[in-house]
């Protein structure tokens, strides 16, 4: 009997139950996927904003982080495999950008929270 709550033991801990939801592990990882979060350029919604304005060669410009949170799967996905303007690379899993496209699809119709 002991040997097999021994064996058991670490299935009811870890394999049948989960510590966080689906939405909270997506917004933690939205919030810090390998370095910098997507909301510092994406907002907090992946709504887009304005990162940083600056003036090159005496002309005011912008650099801004685009929506993401009306993209459709394919494109999303397909935006993260390539590093293009200023988008770092994350080297993430299918599970975890299925899991960011979660959240910012529960969250872009929600209105904000003060």
């Amino acid at each position: 009997m002991r040997y097999l709550l021994l064996f058991t033991f670490p299935y009811f801990l870890f394999g049948a139950t989960s510590f966080i939801t689906p939405l909270e592990y997506a917004s933690q990882l939205y919030k810090n996927p390998r370095g910098i979060g997507c909301h510092h350029c994406h907002g907090e919604k992946g709504e887009g904003r304005l990162v940083a304005s600056y003036i090159d060669k005496k002309v005011k410009k912008t650099f801004e982080g685009p929506a993401i949170n009306s993209l459709d799967f394919n494109v999303f996905y397909n935006a993260l495999e390539k590093r293009k303007n200023g988008m770092p690379m994350y080297f993430l899993t299918k599970k975890e950008v299925q899991a960011l496209y979660l959240y910012l699809q529960q969250n872009r119709d929600k209105p904000d929270a003060k």
